[in-house]
């Protein structure tokens, strides 16, 4: 991970919980270099926090809008937030 890092906090809607989108988003993040989280809400949806150089950043975000094979994603909500500098990807 080059560069600047930044953090971005997703909130993603529709058919997100018991399809592997936690899983697979842990991989690519892994994938990717990306170091942060990624858990279901009681709501449905699913949320992450992704800290990456921006171009990291957006290819993480396309994945996101996308899902694995099983998701339908309806919208992702992406806000800017201030870096932790978070260690590794994990599931919570």
């Amino acid at each position: 991970m080059g560069g600047d890092i930044e953090r971005r906090r997703v909130r993603i809607a529709g058919k997100v919980q018991g399809v592997a989108f936690r899983a697979s988003t842990r991989d690519e993040a892994i994938r990717l270099g990306v170091r942060g989280w990624v858990r279901n809400l009681p709501d449905g949806r699913v949320e992450a926090a992704f800290e990456a150089a921006p171009d990291v950043l957006e290819t993480m975000l396309g994945f996101c809008r996308r899902g694995p094979g099983w998701a339908q994603v309806d919208s992702v909500e992406v806000e800017t937030e201030p870096v932790e500098r978070l260690g590794g990807f994990e599931i919570r």
